[in-house]
């Protein structure tokens, strides 16, 4: 199971370069009498590289609106302009769009054509970030497999708007201006594959609705959540790195083995107002509880398991995982207790 979480996300994190790599290597052998071509082609304020002649790079040029892309264009790079609307006469002929970043920019919503974005049948991948949008644009690409839309202004999102994106894997939301009301039990519907999800930096108070199933990064730092409901990651089997820092939580407002969850591999909870260590799984192998309000560590009472029993296992049973403890900022006094490295044999590192 870990094997296959990990290779996931490898994949996830990967995939531009690898992706980027292999077609650079496909257009290195490209014979260079077509140069020309490509060239007379080009949009006079982008550049066009003949080596990787599906690329066209339009950023940092002060443009206002984007020039018609040639038909050959699977990678469009437009960040850092002064693009305010997005209308479909420049992407007339671009039918093969892979790859579109348009972050940094000055787009609003009002600025975006009806279904100019819904009519890039191949677009994989979505950049939109530092802008200026109100809302989640829609309709979207089915296709995509990256929206990424954060330090926007972003306060709603339309009911449907990703139903039909089976094929995300990853959406980041972080930095905008969504309260609890702009996340309702339907609003991630359709997203059967998402494995990110980033909604840190908003005003959420209550943990969000109906996170897909199959997510396996769950990110709400930077909110004011103060309770964990009750069995709340069941319905997120999946669930690997859990980062809750920056927030509102106290020990009322996590449930009894709230967090022991056998997923989970990387928790952070750092900067709450915990007393103590709320109760772990095993198979944790992360911890990060640095500037709560935690006095004393008891290594007895938080090991997932009896160490009576870890000693009858030793290394061949099911032994604490745990390798890095972060509890600085915290008022815990040093040494480290004994009975924190006898139950978690694992540790490589601990910060108090």
């Amino acid at each position: 199971m870990i094997l296959k979480v990990y290779t996931s996300l490898l994949f996830l994190f990967l995939v531009n370069s690898v992706w980027t790599r292999t077609v650079r290597q496909v257009y290195d052998d490209l014979d260079p009498d077509h140069w020309s071509h490509y060239t007379s082609e080009c949009p006079q304020e982008c550049f066009c590289p003949p080596s990787f002649p599906n690329a066209l790079y339009c950023d940092n040029k002060g443009l206002k609106e984007i020039p018609a892309i040639p038909a050959r264009i699977w990678y469009l790079y437009l960040q850092n302009n002064l693009i305010e609307t997005l209308s479909e006469k420049p992407f007339v002929n671009a039918t093969h769009l892979r790859w579109i970043n348009l972050n940094k920019n000055k787009i609003r919503n009002s600025g975006i054509e009806s279904g100019v974005l819904s009519k890039l049948k191949r677009l994989l991948y979505l950049f939109l970030e530092d802008n200026e949008l109100e809302e989640v644009p829609a309709p979207l690409p089915v296709g995509l497999e990256q929206l990424r839309l954060a330090r926007n202004k972003i306060s709603r999102i339309p009911e449907g708007v990703f139903s039909n994106l089976e094929n995300l894997t990853m959406l980041d939301l972080h930095q905008n201006s969504l309260l609890d009301s702009a996340l309702q039990s339907n609003t991630f519907q359709g997203l059967n594959n998402l494995m990110q999800l980033n909604i840190a930096k908003n005003s959420l108070k209550k943990m969000p609705l109906s996170i897909p199933a199959n997510t396996l990064q769950l990110f709400l730092d930077n909110n004011s959540i103060e309770v964990i409901p009750e069995n709340y990651f069941s319905a997120i089997p999946k669930v690997t790195f859990l980062r809750l820092n920056y927030n509102k939580l106290s020990d009322d407002g996590i449930p009894p083995n709230g967090f022991n969850v056998s997923s989970i591999l990387d928790l952070q909870l750092s900067h709450n107002q915990l007393t103590k260590i709320p109760p772990i799984n095993a198979h944790l192998e992360h911890l990060h509880l640095d500037h709560n309000k935690i006095k004393s560590v008891n290594g007895t009472q938080i090991c997932p398991v009896s160490i009576a029993l870890e000693e009858d296992y030793g290394y061949y049973g099911n032994i604490p995982r745990l390798r890095y403890l972060r509890l600085d900022g915290n008022e815990i006094q040093p040494p480290i207790p004994l009975d924190i490295m006898i139950c978690f044999r694992l540790l490589q590192a601990v910060v108090i």
